[in-house]
């Protein structure tokens, strides 16, 4: 009896491994045939794929699970692309209720998409996070409308959710941990993030503008309402990346951007950087793009919360090589850290930014703020407030119509 339910159990784990072909045949072929308007539902289970999905010049079109973790898309091992699903050149697309996990490369892009939703979807790298894992857990990128509401994402080498050169964004109601960083709006326009949890990353969230991209300058981000804790996580970005300078222990890092709003976030335990507020210049790295903007303006930081545990920042990482330089021994780094770089086209005759392009921090509980004034050597650092004291239209809301 034993021997035959053996048998039996050899054979339906053999029927299992070989099926998973047929399976990655079966959905490609359904993203394929996929009419306009229609469904594509995945059955609950875990099926392991060598290749990548693909939907492309689609309209209206619902890519479904059966809920996170009771349809898993698993890339272990995937010897045929770098994503594990990807969206190209289509509209109003949904993707819903299922887990993608050890893709190859990023776990789901969508590129040139106008109207993307992601709803209850996690992306994972299973194991210890390794700088071998994909780069990006949800990958939007050229996208118009973007949503990403209730997601997960875990183990990105460089961002867990991103979101990069796209218009009208909506990111709510989701989690990264154990990320490089855990949300990032990259060169984006209209984006509203709020409702979030980011936490065990090595950055929490970042918003950045970064040169050489199709969209040159993102604005009107507001971050909002989010809980940012503990994201002092190694950095095990590979050597070379953007986010490899990121030092753990930061909370918010806004690089290079303008027109930024962050109000009503918890900023806790991110025992470097609750917020940095920093200009490319600061990371020497060469710019070739005569059309970049490396300058930080417009930012107001206003009604957020800031605590720290007492002790010593990280010791990895550039920015706290320049704690070491500017603060006395035993001195607490201050929760907000602006590098006092500013575009000199900006400056009025005092020296001091155009109103409109402030930086305005204010009404924060435990704030503190340094101006490294680094684009003079650091010879004048400043942890006076008063040059911070002032408000800022508030920027708009970002409307979005997920289906």
């Amino acid at each position: 009896m034993k021997t035959l339910f053996l048998f039996s159990l050899i054979f339906l784990l053999a029927q299992m491994v070989w099926a998973q072909p047929a399976v990655q045949k079966r959905y490609q072929t359904q993203l394929i045939m996929a009419e306009n308007g229609s469904t594509v539902d995945l059955d609950q289970g875990t099926f392991t794929f060598t290749g990548s999905l693909s939907l492309q010049d689609k309209k209206r079109i619902v890519i479904r699970g059966k809920g996170i973790d009771k349809t898993i898309l698993s890339f272990k091992g995937q010897t045929d692309g770098a994503e594990g699903l990807r969206v190209s050149n289509a509209e109003e697309i949904v993707i819903e209720n299922l887990t993608v996990q050890d893709s190859k490369g990023d776990g789901i892009k969508t590129m040139n998409v106008k109207g993307i939703t992601f709803r209850n979807v996690k992306v994972e790298w299973t194991g210890q996070p390794k700088a071998e894992n994909g780069g990006y857990g949800l990958y939007p990128v050229q996208c118009d409308n973007v949503v990403i509401d209730g997601c997960t994402a875990i183990g990105a080498s460089d961002a867990g959710i991103y979101v990069g050169q796209s218009r009208g964004i909506v990111v709510k109601n989701s989690k990264a941990y154990h990320n490089v960083a855990g949300i990032e709006i990259e060169n984006s326009r209209n984006a509203d993030v709020f409702d979030n949890e980011a936490y065990e990353n090595t950055g929490g969230i970042l918003v950045f503008d970064l040169p050489d991209l199709v969209q040159k300058q993102g604005g009107n981000v507001r971050v909002f309402n989010n809980y940012v804790h503990d994201n002092n996580f190694p950095n095990f970005a590979p050597a070379g990346n953007i986010v490899a300078s990121v030092s753990d222990g930061t909370g918010l890092m806004i690089l290079a951007a303008n027109g930024v709003e962050v109000f009503n976030n918890r900023f806790i335990r991110n025992q470097t950087l609750g917020t940095g507020i920093i200009s490319y210049l600061l990371t020497e790295r060469p710019i070739t793009d005569k059309a970049y903007y490396p300058f930080t303006s417009a930012i107001s930081i206003h009604d957020n919360v800031y605590e720290r545990n007492a002790g010593p920042v990280s010791q990895r990482g550039r920015y706290n090589k320049i704690f070491d330089m500017v603060l006395k021994p035993g001195q607490d780094v201050p929760h907000i850290i602006y590098d006092g770089i500013a575009d000199p086209a900006t400056l009025d005759k005092t020296g001091q930014p155009v109103p409109e392009k402030r930086i305005c921090i204010r009404n924060n509980k435990n704030q503190s703020v340094v101006n490294l004034d680094a684009g003079r050597g650091f010879k004048n650092v400043s942890f006076t407030m008063a040059s911070f004291d002032c408000q800022l239209e508030p920027l708009k809301t970002t409307v979005s119509t997920p289906r």
